[in-house]
């Protein structure tokens, strides 16, 4: 992972180096160009203030004064007259001297103007400047020698050389720390990422952030704690399907070989044939929910949504149950309007209801009385259905769809449950996008609350 760090590193750097590159170069030419401007501003000044002295007092002292003053500075001055004959000097004429004087004299202002900038490559930088004192006029010409700007400018480079150096220095180490900071995270995510996929989904990740990479975390633990709980669903799962195929299966081995003995009369015979065949039949109860369970998980089945009437829906469930609910004593009251339609799976949607009912036949005393209730409300339909049960502990309440749960463990063989049923309507539920919710009081009895919105 260390390498995640040093890509960082290096991308964060390549960009913030080519920006500050960018910037320096930048403010490079700007204070160059400005040093040059503020030299040949200068030169130009300086011209016209020789002008102005030479205009006002024209003669040779004053011309050989102003030639005097140049030969003590790190100018020189060449003042010509119109016909562009030198009338002095204050440095030795050479070639490049001379062809600064041989330019074109067009468009000169009275202020002046810069005839030579070529620092770079020329020896000097040069200014002229036109002077009218009575019938005398010419130009006044001011040198620079390029060598004190250069000078300048390795200067500036230098300067300019070593804040890059120091900068980028500065930068790469910024970058460093930065860069760690935000691959330890990574990393940590990295071994987590390592364990889960071990199987070890007992992870923790400390993430206080509220950006991408807290998000990440809370992701990756989130992750951790549905493979742990699925893990933990799986080993019970196996656990109790074990069991419930192991119970079976041994009590119809055991009364076979009962069964087979010759010595026993038909009765005797017949009782022990009736054990067998109410066994094969929990086996192949549970068998098949394992089986629609299977294809609900993998989605092999199929919705078949149709419009049909909720009322006969329910009346012919009703027709279905009533004898297992005479034969325990309990009443079933359907409560529907007639004029009550639902877009769903008219199977499906039986199964759902017949589940629901024989959970709560079974868990309901004698003389006690289970309702179906259906009213329409402004956000669709709600169908709740009613006992007089034992009810069911709050603790139980948000575990009792999760497959072989039973809240009365003791009596499950008892009352024939499979502890599928439930957690069938669950899926079934959910292939609907309806919702389900569920209230209990002990020995009062439970209400299972169907909420179908309306999809039209």
């Amino acid at each position: 992972m260390r390498k995640i760090s040093v890509k960082i590193g290096l991308l964060f750097f390549c960009l913030i180096f080519s920006m500050e590159v960018c910037l320096f170069f930048l403010l490079h030419q700007k204070i160059a160009h400005s040093r040059i401007d503020e030299q040949l501003s200068a030169l130009v000044t300086r011209g016209n203030n020789h002008r102005d002295v030479l205009e006002t007092y024209y003669n040779q002292e004053t011309i050989s004064h102003i030639a005097l003053m140049e030969v003590k500075s790190d100018t020189e001055v060449v003042i010509i007259n119109e016909q562009g004959e030198v009338i002095i000097s204050s440095a030795e004429m050479n070639h490049q001297i001379q062809n600064v004087l041989n330019l074109a004299k067009k468009d000169i202002s009275r202020n002046g103007k810069v005839i030579d900038d070529n620092w770079k490559s020329g020896a000097y930088i040069a200014t002229v400047t036109p002077f009218t004192a009575g019938a005398n006029k010419g130009y006044l010409y001011m040198f620079q020698d390029t060598g004190q700007i250069k000078q300048l400018m390795k200067q500036l480079n230098r300067h300019f050389l070593i804040a890059g150096i120091a900068t980028a220095f500065v930068t790469a180490i910024i970058i460093l720390i930065l860069s760690r900071i935000i691959a330890k995270p990574l990393i940590k995510m990295k071994e987590a990422t390592k364990k889960l996929s071990q199987g070890n989904f007992s992870i923790q990740l400390e993430n206080n952030s509220n950006d991408e990479l807290g998000e990440l975390a809370k992701s990756i633990q989130l992750l951790s704690s549905e493979l742990n709980h699925l893990k933990t669903e799986r080993n019970e799962f196996l656990a109790s399907i074990s069991h419930e195929l192991r119970t079976p299966l041994t009590y119809i081995k055991g009364y076979a070989e009962v069964a087979k003995r010759g010595h026993l009369g038909m009765d005797e015979r017949l009782s022990y044939l009736k054990i067998i065949t109410e066994e094969t039949t929990k086996l192949t109860t549970l068998v098949t929910e394992l089986l629609e369970l299977a294809q609900l998980d993998n989605n092999t089945f199929t919705i078949q949504k149709e419009v049909f009437s909720v009322y006969d829906s329910l009346q012919k469930v009703s027709q279905k149950l009533l004898p297992s609910f005479k034969q325990a004593e309990i009443t079933l009251l359907i409560v529907c309007p007639e004029n009550i339609q639902i877009l769903a799976d008219p199977v499906r949607f039986e199964q759902i209801i017949v589940n629901l009912l024989e959970n709560a036949r079974k868990y309901s005393p004698k003389g006690t009385i289970t309702t179906v209730e259906v009213a329409k409300r402004n956000t669709g339909i709600i169908i709740s259905i009613q006992d007089q049960g034992k009810g069911i502990p709050s603790s139980d309440i948000p575990l009792i769809f999760e497959r072989f749960y039973r809240v009365d463990k003791s009596r499950s063989r008892e009352l024939g449950g499979t502890g599928l049923g439930l957690a069938i309507v669950k899926e079934l539920i959910d292939a609907h996008h309806w919702d389900i919710e569920v209230s209990s009081k002990i020995n009062q009895g439970s209400t299972f609350t169907i909420i179908v919105r309306d999809e039209s």
